[in-house]
């Protein structure tokens, strides 16, 4: 057990030890033929996985650092005097998991007075662990990951969760524009970006779990993490990570204002 407030550096291992250990609790229910899928009462749904790798993730969170608070989706929030919070998403992507798509995520942030400064990305499925610290760049399975440097929008690859928020204007510009969009995307777009196979995730919806750790790894990969409005914050209900340099491009082609 540690009281004391250490650098976030120096929590990486133990962050990415907790999103392993989650990322092989939930490998033993994916594509379990009885598996339950509960519905929640906003409609999402919800599995023993998502709640038995959240409460393997707060229980050592508690244990090592009980001064800290810790906010995850599917057991909220805890109120701690350290100024320092670790945000939770036990399953990034539940739709995915429990379809049977290897795409899923577990996700595991820490934010120090308000500010991310940590970032981990776990896809136990296909293998890829993502992670980073402010000032310390970022990493996919232990080695330096960049995004790329595709400057114009025409044959760009854009990531998003699903169409369902796309207004119809917005689709057609897609066509219009030669962009090439791809659903599934939920962290594991992001992690596309970050790691430069692709140039864009766009989020309309999304909730602080979901994007906690995105704008760390996002800008230590040389990306750009904001809300539609173009403010550097993961808690507006929505994000864009791109590669930086089609940033500002594909804000005004899908500006905050047309989004649903």
């Amino acid at each position: 057990m540690s009281t004391e407030r250490r650098p976030a550096a120096d929590l990486l291992l133990f962050a990415q030890e907790l999103v392993t250990a989650a990322g092989e609790l939930t490998q033993t229910y994916f594509r379990s033929a009885d598996l339950e899928i509960i519905a929640k009462e906003d409609g999402s749904p919800v599995t023993a996985a998502d709640q038995g790798a959240e409460r393997l993730i707060r229980d050592a969170i508690a244990a090592e650092f009980p001064d800290d608070a810790i906010l995850g989706e599917e057991y909220g929030a805890t109120e701690a005097a350290s100024g320092r919070q670790w945000v939770i998403d036990p399953i990034d992507g539940t739709k995915a998991f429990t379809a049977g798509v290897p795409l899923y995520s577990n996700l595991l942030a820490v934010i120090d007075d308000g500010v991310p400064v940590l970032g981990v990305l776990n896809l136990p499925a296909i293998g890829e662990m993502l992670s980073a610290v402010v000032g310390h760049g970022a990493t996919c399975n232990g080695e330096t990951i960049r995004v790329n440097n595709k400057q114009s929008l025409q044959g760009s690859y854009v990531m998003t969760s699903s169409v369902r928020y796309w207004p119809e204007p917005f689709l057609q510009r897609v066509l219009d524009q030669d962009i090439i969009l791809r659903t599934w995307g939920d962290a594991y777009g992001y992690a596309m970006v970050a790691t430069g196979r692709a140039d864009a995730m766009i989020d309309p919806r999304a909730n602080l779990w979901d994007v906690a750790p995105i704008g760390v790894i996002l800008s230590e990969a040389g990306g750009t993490f904001t809300d539609l409005q173009g403010n550097a914050q993961v808690t507006a209900g929505n994000g864009i990570g791109t590669n930086g340099v089609l940033h500002d491009a594909f804000r005004s082609t899908f500006p905050a204002e047309g989004w649903r």
